[in-house]
């Protein structure tokens, strides 16, 4: 089996073997299923964490203040892709997903380790925001780098699935190691023993993806547009060595200088696309511990299949935009969730039997995550391979650190927690509304990752 892609100046076709396509597929689906992993676990012990290093009064304020420092390390993302994407774009996308992924790895083992407030006061939840923020550095990195190499590795008629694989794939088993993780440790840890050292244990799990991520990611191949474009400039550096070099911008200088319009028009898509994921998948937890009020074991089942469920949405709405093209996958996506999701949301919090808290969750989860399955092929697609995994990690960090907040803002605009579903359900219409209107606005981009 072998794939076939093309260079954007030259169409000089590149064969990829079979072993490079599966190799570059694996990698990017774990690579960014060990980042949300890290990410997913402090969503777990959000109600653990809120007491021990956000204590108030009123649980709903001291829950936002951990939404809010989850919503730190989402701002830090657009400058990890900075970072990492111009990288990236310079010496290849293994190089810098290797330093990535380790990186969120070691970082959130880091917070196991952490003194609490009862410990040592304030200074504990100022330790802790600063962990988030190096965190998120990594984390924006690892978008870049996973963001790119796959879709670049595939032939076009998979890049939509890959899209979705990648996006949601990661996504899905992200949150099933974290929800197996919790099931696991809860069992081990119950009840004061999981708020004494359960949240530990969890954080400490995250040195375990770092260490899988450098085992995967030794048979990773370099991606073919990349090698491919750093061979012509070689020519061309060849040919014109006695000539006065001109130097090129950085990759980082060139996305903001011609591409800042293509950014906004961006950001109207992947905010709705985050939104969907964080007020879903996202918040899931949350929502059934808080309005369901549902046990352990319940709550471990229900994260386990909406895991399954995020996948399967996000494969299903990726290959569709390779059939139908991206735009009328986003508005067909848009008007789903528009209609869908209030009615989830209320559903949810009506439910009284656990089937139908299985349904509802499930439901809610599918809708969300098809949202952003096309959008990381589709950002591939709008820019060129010397700056794609900087357009494509900044674009993505700071559309999903936007969608990211969404849960704080929630939560806060909601007083209590028996304003929450409706909250939700006013927040998804404003969202869906904007992401509406820019799948109107964007061209149609499928065919263009050259």
């Amino acid at each position: 089996m072998s794939n076939v892609v093309t260079t954007h100046s030259t169409q000089e076709k590149v064969t990829v073997t079979g072993r490079q396509f599966r190799s570059a597929m694996v990698a990017s689906v774990l690579g960014w299923s060990f980042d949300l992993y890290d990410l997913f676990l402090l969503l777990f012990v959000a109600p653990t964490i809120s007491a021990l290093f956000f204590p108030t009064s009123s649980p709903t304020i001291s829950l936002a203040a951990v939404y809010a420092s989850f919503a730190v390390t989402l701002l830090m993302r657009p400058l990890g892709s900075a970072i990492f994407g111009s990288y990236a774009d310079k010496n290849g996308r293994k190089k810098a997903m290797i330093v990535a992924v380790v990186g969120v790895g070691v970082s959130t083992a880091a917070f196991g380790l952490l003194p609490t407030v009862p410990q040592i006061g304030f200074m504990a939840a100022i330790i802790f925001l600063i962990l988030r923020l190096v965190q998120g550095v990594f984390v924006g990195g690892v978008v870049a780098s996973t963001h790119t190499i796959g879709t670049e590795s595939a032939s076009p008629k998979w890049r939509g699935l890959m899209s979705g694989l990648i996006g949601g794939g990661g996504a899905g088993l992200g949150a099933l190691f974290a929800s197996l993780t919790f099931t696991i440790v809860s069992a081990i840890f119950p009840g004061e023993a999981f708020n004494e050292w359960g949240w530990r244990v969890m954080f400490l799990t995250g040195i375990l993806g770092a260490g899988a991520g450098l085992f995967v990611f030794r048979s990773l191949n370099e991606s073919p547009l990349w090698v491919q474009l750093r061979e012509e400039n070689k020519v061309k550096d060849e040919k014109n060595k006695d000539q006065e070099v001109v130097l090129e911008q950085s990759p980082l200088k060139m996305f903001f200088k011609k591409y800042s319009r293509v950014l906004i028009v961006n950001l109207m898509i992947v905010i709705g696309g985050g939104s969907g994921y964080y007020l879903t998948s996202g918040f899931i937890p949350t929502f059934l511990k808080v309005v369901n009020k549902v046990s352990p074991e319940v709550l471990s089942g229900v994260l386990i299949s909406t895991s399954i469920v995020t996948i399967i949405a996000a494969l299903l709405f990726g290959h569709i935009s390779e059939l139908i093209g991206r735009k009328k996958t986003f508005l067909l996506v848009g008007v789903l969730n528009i209609i869908g999701l209030p009615y989830f949301y209320l559903a949810l919090a009506d439910s009284v039997t656990t089937f139908s808290i299985y349904l509802n969750a499930m439901g809610l989860v599918f809708l969300g995550n098809a949202a952003y399955a096309p959008v990381l092929i589709f950002l591939n697609e709008r820019f060129p391979t010397a700056i794609r995994s900087t357009g494509t990690g900044v674009s993505w960090n700071m559309g999903f650190a936007l969608g990211g907040m969404m849960p704080t803002f929630v939560t806060l605009a909601s007083g209590t927690v028996e304003n929450i579903p409706n909250t939700l359900m006013y927040f998804a219409i404003g969202i869906f509304l904007v992401y509406i209107i820019g799948s109107f606005i964007v061209p149609e981009t499928r065919g263009n990752l050259k």
